[in-house]
């Protein structure tokens, strides 16, 4: 299995691959992420100069492979620090309770990645608004077969490189319609198409100037700027307010009671710029509780409408 390109990445720190690369996976049977049973992790990309196929190995606490394929081989190469969590700089990170404490210690080597991909990380949050995660990871999974490209390079049977923005924007209504998406985030990923290039942009922007402009789209809000943060930009304060669970998760697991947005926001102060990082420790440390105490969300079928 011969790479376009073979590097081994080196850091200075622990490096908890597994978990540090865990979020950019868009629920089960993503197309563009895949884990071998030997715990390698195969992802694809649009870079700026083509599409990737690329294969991530940790080969022990501090040192990870990567082998490439395809025409943007080298701009993955290049932003491999920042996909690794480099320039993620937890130093001044004081946890502050427990459970928080506890996750710390067992997972040093967790960070937030950056993959610098603002508009691969924009349009799967769009299609996870106000649905449930079973409806969000089909269409998802549809939407990115039919319309993305087969992966270049040895990539395992069935990855697909995510569609480029102006094949989002082709993509005829009643396939949106098929995977089971709304006319409003269909029309919200539309709108983003048109600006893609300037999204792009948010790389090279203070977290706060990416959020705001990311936000000025109809159809981003808030908790939607948040998650395309933790991912293309590296936002460890990247707080999803709005999201249906976070709230409860957050208040049973460090509080032992529910709470809603406003008291998550204003428990969760003291940690800033460390927001995001509190929830993911919890999340690999398995410490993320909620009770079931009701019926889940609703799944809504808008194929039929």
């Amino acid at each position: 299995m011969s790479a376009d390109t073979e590097v081994t990445h080196h850091s200075d720190r622990p490096l908890d691959l597994a978990a540090t690369i865990s979020t950019l996976r868009r629920g089960p049977g993503d197309p563009c992420h895949r884990v071998d049973t030997d715990g390698s992790i195969w992802r694809t990309s649009n870079m700026p100069s083509g599409p990737v196929t690329y294969r991530l190995t940790a080969l022990n606490r501090t040192d990870v492979r990567c082998q490439a394929w395809g025409p943007g081989t080298e701009q993955l190469v290049d932003s491999l620090p920042d996909l690794l969590g480099e320039a993620d700089d937890h130093s001044d990170f004081a946890p502050g309770h427990p459970k928080v404490t506890d996750a710390h210690r067992r997972h040093p080597g967790l960070r937030i990645p950056r993959t610098g991909r603002v508009f691969e990380a924009l349009v799967p949050a769009v299609l996870e608004q106000k649905v449930t995660g079973v409806e969000a990871f089909r269409a998802w999974r549809v939407l990115v077969r039919q319309h993305g490209r087969t992966a270049p390079g040895p990539a395992p049977e069935g990855m697909c490189v995510p569609p480029t923005p102006e094949q989002w924007r082709t993509i005829p209504s009643w396939d949106y319609h098929r995977a089971g998406v709304d006319p409003r985030r269909s029309q919200t990923i539309v709108r983003c198409t048109r600006v893609a290039t300037q999204l792009e942009g948010c790389t090279g922007l203070s977290h706060e100037l990416a959020r705001t402009r990311l936000m000025s789209i109809p159809g981003v809000g808030q908790w939607t700027a948040a998650e395309v943060g933790q991912r293309a930009l590296g936002d460890a304060d990247a707080l999803s307010v709005g999201d249906y669970h976070l709230s409860a998760v957050i208040g049973w697991s460090l509080l032992g009671r529910p709470i809603n947005d406003d008291e998550m926001v204003d428990y969760l102060a003291p940690w800033r710029p460390h927001r995001h990082r509190i929830v993911r420790l919890l999340e690999v440390s398995g410490q993320a509780v909620k009770p079931r105490f009701g019926p889940r969300m609703t799944i809504q079928d808008h194929r039929r409408h």
